[in-house]
């Protein structure tokens, strides 16, 4: 394996922290570049922190003159954020990383750009979603995710940028915040906790697959130390469950920590697409990567440490 000098960009937050632990376990070395001052989440020792925002091009750079790989996690919005105001999460996103797509071609540096796999595949023709199927996103969180995905082959096209573009699923697992817009499962766990009802959208909510994040992170690695250039790669775990059976295998956990489930259920939203479940049989063909934490293993680590953090 060759050591690398690797950029995150949007690096600070959940999945970020998460993957550069991850790349450092394997031997390269990481910097990540994040907006705030202090990164949202503690970064693990040896990961050097750039503060600023990926936007300003002579920032960029002085940064891309210093490092071989990029991994592209920052975006500026959530998928409800983006259905508020759908403008905005084009120009917050777009141009800005247009941009970063024309300076890392002009060095011949690779990015690995993570995109979103539930939402820019919109209702599925079939489970699990293969990368073949046709996307047709219904929000505009994933209107332009697809975008940017698409502006990466042209750059590929033109520009001859050496990108892998990755569509993870439902990351979750210690470590995820609730009440943030984004985690059902750590939301779900955290409301049982403060003994607050559950939000469910329709009648059983939508079906999602949901990976571990450590999972989520060697997962991503993989993809950049062992993918395909200009490949998009599936990353879930292959298993649909809707709200409603995630309340349903929490519930014994929680009762079992002095905590009772209780459910609100509430209108269907439009963008919420309905199904999501990802085939990541691409993945492992081309890198051998493997799920390893299963979805009760997960759960209990979760329940665990957001039991912890609020006793």
């Amino acid at each position: 394996m060759n050591i690398k000098k690797i950029l995150l960009i949007g690096g600070g937050g959940y999945i970020g922290t998460q993957l550069a632990a991850e790349l450092l376990r394997r031997g390269h070395g990481v910097a990540v570049l994040g907006r705030k001052q202090v990164p949202e989440y503690v970064l693990p020792r040896g990961v050097i922190y750039h503060a600023g925002d990926f936007s300003n091009k002579e920032l960029i750079d002085s940064l891309l003159d210093e490092y071989e790989e990029v991994v592209h996690l920052a975006y500026a919005t959530v998928p409800n954020t983006s259905f508020i105001d759908p403008l905005a999460d084009l120009l917050q996103n777009l141009p800005p990383t247009v941009q970063l797509f024309s300076e890392i071609a002009k060095r011949g540096a690779k990015l690995i750009l993570v995109s979103s796999g539930g939402t820019v595949y919109g209702e599925a023709l079939a489970l699990p979603i293969s990368e073949g199927q046709p996307a047709r996103p219904i929000s505009p969180y994933g209107v332009t995710k697809l975008t940017l995905e698409n502006y990466a082959h042209l750059y590929a096209s033109t520009h001859g940028l050496k990108f892998i573009c990755v569509r993870p699923s439902n990351a979750f697992g210690v470590g995820q915040r609730p009440f943030v817009g984004q985690g059902f499962i750590s939301t779900a766990i955290a409301s049982a906790i403060k003994r607050l009802p559950i939000k469910i959208f329709g009648r059983a909510g939508a079906i999602r697959d949901y990976l571990y994040i450590t999972d989520v992170a060697s997962g991503i690695a993989s993809a950049l130390e062992s993918g395909h250039l200009s490949e998009t790669y599936n990353l879930g775990s292959g298993t649909g469950l809707s709200n409603q059976d995630v309340v349903e295998a929490i519930s014994p956990l929680l009762r079992e920590m002095g905590f009772e489930t209780q459910v609100e259920h509430l209108p269907e939203r439009a963008f919420d697409v309905k199904a999501n479940v990802l085939d990541s049989t691409k993945l492992h063909s081309h890198t051998g990567w493997n799920a390893r934490v299963d979805f009760p293993e997960g759960l209990r680590l979760t329940a665990s440490w957001l039991r912890d953090l609020h006793a």
